[in-house]
């Protein structure tokens, strides 16, 4: 049976950072692109990164660029989320999540076959 399980949540304090690990089972993340998704009360799911199944293709949205950075060891079957000078508006749950799907990665929640339960990310003083 196909399981991702998310890891590396947690409190931290603004301008902290934290990394993030997405580690998959009964499946290997080889022919899978990657995507981190957040989502904080009352409000929508959005994407945040992604990386293609080579590594050779990542996307981020916005608001994260030059802060937080994907990245992937298949050799352990994980993706990480490096997430460096965190805000207050990074707290959510963050969600990892899988596609087979080769090219570019794309933001976009509907594409992406299987999730994880997530991890909670809360930034604050």
């Amino acid at each position: 049976q196909l399981h991702i399980v998310e890891s590396g949540g947690g409190l931290v304090q603004p301008g902290g950072s934290l990394r993030l690990s997405c580690a998959a089972s009964g499946f290997t993340l080889d022919y899978y692109a990657i995507g981190w998704f957040r989502q904080a009360p009352g409000k929508e799911r959005e994407g945040v990164s992604c990386i293609s199944s080579s590594g050779a293709s990542t996307n981020y949205a916005d608001s994260v660029k030059g802060r937080f950075t994907i990245s992937r060891d298949n050799a352990k079957n994980t993706v990480y989320l490096q997430m460096n000078s965190l805000k207050p508006k990074d707290t959510a749950v963050y969600y990892c999540a899988a596609v087979a799907l080769g090219g570019p990665c794309v933001l976009y929640s509907g594409e992406y076959d299987y999730w994880g339960q997530g991890t909670q990310v809360t930034v604050s003083s």
